[in-house]
């Protein structure tokens, strides 16, 4: 669980020298930016329903994570993180996935850190700032929460809406543009009934692997996004993984758990494997000269694949190309 690493005094010092800079920076722009006048619409948060603009036109997005949405729902984006959960990106650069996006709109990287660039942020004159969700850069815009909330309207998804379409309806709302939700949705309906008319999932059951740094065997829940994605494809999903390891704790928002390594061959059991390199873990190649993987029936039998991490949590845009990774590997 990630924590406040900003003390409250310096997080309330802050806040002035923040609301400071805006009067500043509010009294050279260009008022035909801010849509105020369109009168203000009240919106779920994870912190309470929120007043937000009825058309945003400068919108920062504190969570990369979130951002695709964005640009799916052709909303403006002034400036974003750009780092994804458990994807390696070289800092002040963009996802494949909405690079090309970013550029067009002309969007700014927000400035990577342990804290959030709060003069930065303020210097984008936003109307509407958009955060949470999960991962570390959600955290940190809920813990500067207060200071954010002085520069702009600021909207938290909440650590537990974790299904994209959620997400989407979420945002949609949050930008008042909810008529693009029903297209982009029947467009996946649409690539889901084609690919599961030509996937041929192998037998048996499957399990959902994260390597992560720490090297600590990590699976999936199988509720969570990638697994439920499996099964729906045809995939059969090993729903016993949690009772294997004891039914370790996990925070409430997780789609994962974690278990010590001497229960790696009775959790991991399944006769298909997918693995999930994310930023800092090992590849399946790095898996497979380690004893201890070798020896799971999984790989004894060849049934271990590798998708990328953009696929563990997906979006509308990641969830369409793992649908495309799914049929080209398994048709």
């Amino acid at each position: 669980m990630f924590t406040n690493r900003s003390p409250g005094r310096l997080r309330a010092a802050l806040v002035v020298p923040v609301l400071a800079l805006v009067a500043v920076l509010a009294g050279c722009g260009d008022s035909s930016s801010n849509s105020a006048d369109s009168g203000p619409r009240e919106v779920p948060s994870a912190t309470g329903p929120i007043k937000v603009p009825a058309d945003p036109q400068r919108i920062v997005v504190l969570n990369g994570n979130l951002a695709g949405y964005l640009y799916d729902l052709e909303a403006p984006v002034v400036a974003a993180d750009p780092r994804l959960l458990g994807v390696p990106t070289k800092p002040g650069e963009f996802p494949t996935g909405w690079a090309d996006d970013a550029k067009a709109q002309g969007t700014q990287a927000v400035p990577s850190g342990d804290n959030i660039n709060l003069e930065f942020i303020a210097a984008q004159r936003p109307d509407l700032i958009i955060g949470g969700g999960q991962g570390y850069p959600g955290q940190q815009s809920v813990n500067a929460y207060d200071q954010l909330s002085a520069i702009a309207p600021t909207v938290l998804m909440p650590t537990e809406t974790t299904n994209w379409q959620d997400q989407l309806r979420f945002i949609a709302e949050t930008v008042n543009k909810p008529a693009n939700v029903d297209t982009l949705i029947a467009n996946y309906q649409a690539k889901l009934t084609e690919a599961k008319s030509k996937i041929k999932p192998p037998v048996g059951a499957t399990t959902v692997f994260q390597s992560i740094k720490s090297q600590k065997p990590t699976v999936f829940v199988p509720t969570a996004a990638l697994p439920a994605l499996l099964a729906e494809v045809g995939f059969t999903l090993d729903t016993q993984v949690e009772a294997k390891a004891g039914n370790p704790a996990k925070e409430q928002s997780a789609d994962f758990i974690s278990f010590s390594p001497e229960l790696l061959s009775t959790v991991i059991d399944a006769p298909v494997l997918f693995t999930i390199p994310l930023s800092g873990g090992r590849s399946l190649e790095e898996l497979r000269a380690d004893p201890l993987y070798a020896s799971l029936p999984s790989f004894e039998a060849g049934k271990v694949f590798e998708l990328p991490a953009t696929s563990s949590r997906p979006d509308y845009r990641t969830v369409m190309a793992t649908l495309d990774l799914l049929v080209e590997r398994f048709r």
